[in-house]
């Protein structure tokens, strides 16, 4: 599949359509600021807000204001100032009409017109919700496309919410955009350790070389939040926390994770190799899987999920799900896969952890297993546990660690969101960090049987775990099933882990 590599660099005109919203004012136009800051965005660039609500230019940007990042203080209230003279808002009225895109046209061929440009660079971020994507995309075709120049659609998720959705919204968006066209948005993928995983596997010797089936006993992704739904209940309740980040954040993870080198750092290089590893997966277990809802706190002070008035009564919602992956290839035959994410836990971490398989018996009979922990967040890190004799006259061991912690390492070093590297990304053509419509494919095709049985009348009843806990009370039996061997009377802290994360 060929890949349009041409950069935008200069007169770049960026739409960011729902430009009144929250994505558009706690994510998008933070990270079109944050590059401009830092030297990413050229100054003549134009960036339009488009929306249905009544604004004035100063109301928007009182919106947007209080989330841009300004790390130098003072020093970047005058990036401030010209960043937002290059907005302009523009209220479009009904998404579905033609007005408000016929005056956007207008602008834009002003814009180009002042500055002599004869082949178009445009931008188009859709920060909408699903209900209005394909009417804005078929405004955009429709009025604002050019075929002289370049342009790309920026996408945000959900990508449907079954094969059946998926397929329906690629079927409805491939008459109006080529796939190099296309840059389907998950903010994971610019994070700063997920793109760091190419590099930390297939960089190292001593990594790459154990990276299988022989060294690898378990592999476990994990996402927890401290946090209920607080309201938006109403929301989830439709969505699920697979839906919400295993179908797509922690997949992503895992594929990268566990796919082969690429020929190269080419996009379609990259993603086909994604597409490899996803094919190679087993269809979902329904009777390997753990899955949850959280109740009331141990203490009462915080409410059950079924509290939260906008969730259906009775509702069988999962805030809580484990569940295993098989890799059918000679890599990774026969090692348990383990993916889990949950609410209302007692963290907030989202990290991989690779346990090694035990040093040979004898004089190593009790000897810890060696691991791999790559934490994504907070604080992203990448520490290896390994076993040291201790100081002195001992022949016994002790567990330490190899620790690599950004925020100590990397003091000098700007490290974007991820929001501002999928941008820059799609400013430069480059596809490597976002979501193929055959990758799409795939994994909906291994989730949504899987939804199909877990929300189905038939399906059992989520085990309720209490707010803050570690989740489900079968969490510690599911793991050690799959391969994992606890360590809870080794005397072993890291800086930044919490009390009680050794046994997770």
């Amino acid at each position: 599949m060929a890949c349009n590599r041409e950069r935008f660099e200069t007169d770049v005109i960026i739409t960011v359509f729902g430009a009144s919203g929250d994505l558009a004012k706690k994510k998008t136009f933070p990270a079109l600021f944050g590059l401009f800051r830092e030297g990413y965005l050229h100054e003549s660039t134009k960036i339009f807000g488009f929306a249905r609500s009544k604004l004035t230019g100063s109301e928007l940007r009182q919106r947007i204001e209080p989330h841009l990042e300004k790390p130098n203080g003072k020093q970047d209230d005058e990036k401030v100032e010209q960043f937002f003279k290059l907005i302009q808002y523009h209220e479009g009225g009904a998404y579905d009409e033609d007005q408000g895109y016929l005056e956007l046209l207008k602008e834009f061929q002003k814009v180009e017109a002042q500055k002599n440009i004869t082949h178009p660079q445009r931008l188009y971020y859709l920060a909408l919700p699903p209900s209005v994507f394909l009417s804005v995309a078929e405004q955009i075709k429709k009025i604002l496309y050019t075929t002289v120049g370049v342009q790309r659609v920026i996408v945000e998720k959900p990508f449907g919410h079954d094969l059946e959705s998926a397929r329906a919204l690629q079927n409805s968006l491939s008459p109006l955009f080529t796939e190099d066209e296309i840059y389907r948005i998950d903010h994971y993928l610019g994070k700063e350790m997920v793109k760091n995983l190419l590099q930390l596997r297939f960089g190292n010797t001593f990594l790459n070389a154990s990276w299988n089936k022989d060294f690898i006993q378990s592999i476990q992704v994990t996402f927890k939040e401290p946090f209920g739904t607080e309201g938006r209940g109403g929301y989830f309740d439709s969505i699920g926390i697979v839906r919400d980040v295993m179908q797509n954040h922690l997949l992503q993870i895992l594929t990268l994770l566990t796919m082969e080198r690429p020929v190269s750092f080419d996009p379609e290089d990259v993603r086909d190799e994604k597409v490899k590893v996803l094919k190679a997966m087993a269809p979902i277990d329904h009777n390997d899987i753990l899955i949850g809802q959280y109740g009331k706190s141990e203490d009462g002070s915080k409410p059950a999920y079924l509290d939260d008035e906008t969730v259906q009564p009775n509702s069988k919602c999962v805030t809580y799900c484990a569940m295993s992956f098989k890799i059918e290839n000679e890599r990774w035959d026969g090692v348990p896969v383990v993916m889990r994410a949950g609410k209302a836990l007692n963290e907030a971490k989202v990290e991989i952890r690779i346990q090694y398989k035990p040093a040979a018996p004898g004089v190593f009979r009790h000897i810890p297993n060696n691991e791999l922990v790559i934490r994504v967040q907070p604080d992203a890190s990448v520490y290896m546990k390994m076993n040291a004799k201790t100081p002195g006259l001992s022949t016994t061991t002790q567990v330490t660690d190899l620790d690599l912690t950004y925020s100590t390492r990397f003091k000098d070093f700007w490290i974007p969101q991820a929001y501002e590297v999928l941008i820059r990304d799609a400013l430069l053509g480059d596809h490597s960090n976002f979501v193929r419509d055959d990758e799409l494919e795939v994994s909906w095709s291994l989730f949504t049987p899987f939804l199909n049985y877990i929300e189905s009348p038939d399906a059992p009843a989520p085990e309720l775990y209490p707010y803050g806990s570690r989740g489900p009370s079968g969490f510690k039996e599911y793991m050690m099933k799959h391969g994992y061997k606890f360590q809870d009377n080794i005397n072993y802290s890291w800086p930044i882990i919490s009390p009680g994360e050794e046994t997770h």
